[in-house]
């Protein structure tokens, strides 16, 4: 079949799905990756086709209403900023979205697009499904993980993913309408369409680990908890010689890195990052992401875009920002963590990774301290438990397929 596989975000957004992506190509579908501009290398090395997106998500976060996304202090007032900005983000992604589905047999969509997809897929009469990387239909089993971690009670968990669900549904509304209005179909609500959606047991594949977040016994029929879906590294991919060197000079190092997050004064948060890392008694690789972090000297390395499956594993601990993505690739690699939750879904993962005991806690960025980095480094990379329990897990996910549940899926609907 045509595989049309679109997403919309981040590096952490678009990373996975070309693992994904690749194990379909491998069972004989036709795969093409439906995202930004800017990440079609990553579908070129990973073999599939590529459709762009004229969004620019990097520039986006430059703009104004990117920085006052930036400044928002709760998880309620970032989600309202992100409405906004995505609300706008689509509007001018939806012809280059109905231009892609025309060339497909079947939809796989990231939450990101879900509800536009969808009702592409309907109006053109393709089957779609969802491959969503977090866990976001509401539930009594925790709070919803873009505005919170941890549980406010069954009845407040669901009335707040509930409320969550509907602020969402509203990045959409008009985009759909359009949408409805260009394929001939009849005018129906964004919310309306996801109850429809609901009812139908739309099928929403999750990739993430049932050993990370098991799946809510409260969820409807349809939503899955399948395993991860690794980024695509191509065979042999080696680190630069610079950092193989730099390993090589000395014990396991921690990586830092904030990936996709844009942050303001990246000189001071570099500082605070390095006199952690010294004051731990570790040396340090820093990885500049989208905020631009920078720190020089013996002891720490400097890097850009690396991939985390061929350097995860040489580390001491890795200290990052809790998102969806990086926060896989060091359960994936064995080794502790630290995270330092940013915005949206990271307090969320950095909360498991307290629970699973891969990790002595947070450190949020608005508390971040050389002092708290480095009480919880000094504990992550001297006591043995964490990279124990690390190491164990590690070892289950590797026993685990979600990309096989994606495929097996897709070939029943070709018949296969």
């Amino acid at each position: 079949m045509r595989v049309a596989l679109m997403t919309a975000g981040s590096r952490g957004d678009v990373a996975p799905y070309t693992g994904l992506g690749h194990g379909l190509a491998r069972a004989g579908h036709e795969v093409t990756l439906v995202t930004h501009a800017r990440f079609a290398p990553l579908a070129a090395a990973a073999g599939l086709g590529f459709h762009a997106l004229p969004v620019d998500p990097r520039a986006e976060m430059a703009t104004e209403r990117g920085r006052a996304l930036q400044r928002s202090a709760t998880g309620v007032g970032k989600l309202a900023q992100v409405v906004e900005l995505a609300r706008d983000a689509v509007a001018r992604m939806t012809d280059d979205l109905l231009r892609a589905a025309e060339k497909a047999d079947v939809l796989l969509l990231s939450s990101s697009l879900a509800a536009l997809g969808h009702t592409i897929g309907v109006g053109l009469s393709l089957p779609s499904r969802g491959v969503h990387l977090q866990p976001l239909a509401p539930t009594g089993a925790f709070a919803p993980p873009v505005i919170a971690a941890g549980s406010w009670g069954a009845t407040a968990n669901r009335l707040a993913g509930r409320a969550v669900t509907a602020a969402v549904d509203g990045i959409f509304a008009d985009a759909s309408r359009t949408v409805r209005t260009r394929l001939g179909l009849p005018p129906l609500g964004s919310r309306a369409a996801r109850r429809a959606r609901e009812r139908a047991c739309w099928p929403v594949h999750h990739g993430f680990s049932p050993l990370v977040v098991p799946r809510p016994a409260d969820w409807r029929p349809g939503l899955t908890v399948d395993g991860y879906w690794w980024p695509y590294d191509p065979p042999g991919t080696e680190l630069p010689p610079r950092v193989r060197d730099f390993l090589a000079a000395g014990p396991p190092p921690v990586f830092v890195g904030m990936g996709s997050a844009t942050l303001p004064q990246p000189e001071r948060l570099t500082a605070t990052f390095v006199r952690a890392l010294r004051a731990a008694g570790t040396r340090g690789i820093v990885q500049r992401g989208w905020t631009g972090l920078e720190a020089e000297g013996d002891d720490v390395l400097t890097v850009d875009e690396l991939p985390h499956a061929v350097l995860f594993p040489h580390l001491a601990a890795v200290v990052h920002h809790a998102g969806a993505g990086t926060t896989a690739a060091a359960l994936r690699a064995g080794v502790p963590a630290v995270p330092v939750p940013v915005q949206f879904d990271a307090g969320f993962w950095a909360a498991r990774l307290t629970a699973l005991g891969v990790s002595p806690g947070p450190v949020p960025l608005r508390r971040l301290t050389a002092s708290a980095l480095t009480d919880a480094l000094v504990r992550a990379t001297t006591d043995p438990s964490y990279r124990t329990r690390a190491r164990a897990l590690a070892a289950r996910l590797r026993e685990e397929d979600g990309v096989g549940s994606v495929v097996a899926a897709v070939n029943r609907l070709a018949g296969g």
